[in-house]
């Protein structure tokens, strides 16, 4: 068997920027995709990634201790968490199809910017992104991470959480990222914020990510238990947007996070 690098059919090489251990385990989980019976003992797990075998043993220990792969005989085969996984990214990817149906459908959003996002820890990664007008200068792509401390849909997200789950996410975290101005400083000022967007039941930024820019954003009700915490924000510029418009778009962002929470319509 010849070795076979994480990136699948090359030599262990790490690319620059990566973790060698992450990118060994990539490894482990596509060999064992790849094995005819879909099982590999140690040693063939080293040959294959061309890495020692103490090395490798250490990985499969971390894998396996995560549900990830599972021992099988004398072997390791995938786990079951990766089917859990799988469906929550399948969850995901049907709701990005959703999503761009239901902002081209909506009067009122399919002549603005809107983005559907996911929390990622302390930030917020774009899954997709609507343009029904030429973008705004500041516009988050599709696969760009934000501080969800700076963001409408970050603060809205975090809301979920109780203020003590906020606080253990921003542990040793003495300042706030500072993308703009009017960017939040202390995790006390961002709790601040979230109890006034647990009251009204959406989030809004104020030039907190770029001078002239605001945002709003509502929660998509969650499909399920494993299901990912997605939420539908609107980009505007703060001279363009009224309390009126706001409210408007607010309707308009909970209508569209509604139907991509239930999307068969059922009565709640």
């Amino acid at each position: 068997m010849q070795p076979m690098s994480p990136a699948r059919g090359g030599t262990d090489v790490t690319p620059s920027g990566a973790a060698p251990a992450v990118v060994r385990a990539v490894g482990v989980l596509d060999a064992l995709a790849d094995a005819p019976d879909g099982v590999m003992t140690l040693s063939d797990l080293s040959r294959a990634l061309g890495v020692p075998k103490s090395s490798t043993s250490s990985i499969c220990s971390a894998l396996e201790l995560g549900g990830l792969i599972a021992r099988e005989g004398a072997g390791y085969t995938l786990g079951r968490r990766l089917v859990e996984l799988g469906g929550s990214y399948l969850a995901s990817v049907d709701q990005v199809r959703e999503f761009y149906d239901l902002c081209a459908a909506s009067e009122v959003l399919k002549s603005e910017t809107v983005r559907l996002s996911v929390l990622a820890g302390i930030d917020t990664l774009v899954l997709a992104r609507y343009e029904g007008r030429p973008a705004i200068r500041f516009t988050a792509s599709i696969g760009d991470r934000l501080p969800a401390s700076t963001t409408a849909q970050g603060k809205v997200l975090l809301s979920r959480f109780e203020d003590h789950e906020v606080k253990r996410l921003y542990h040793g975290i003495g300042e706030l990222p500072q993308l703009a101005k009017n960017s939040l400083r202390t995790v006390d000022d961002l709790l601040a914020d979230l109890e006034i967007i647990r009251a009204q039941d959406y989030g809004f930024d104020n030039e907190e990510i770029s001078e002239r820019v605001c945002g709003l954003a509502v929660n998509v009700p969650t499909r399920g238990v494993r299901a990912p915490h997605l939420a539908v924000s609107v980009t505007k510029l703060r001279s363009d947007l009224s309390d009126d418009e706001a409210r408007v778009l607010v309707a308009a962002l909970r209508e569209v996070a509604r139907s991509l929470g239930n999307p068969l319509n059922l009565s709640l």
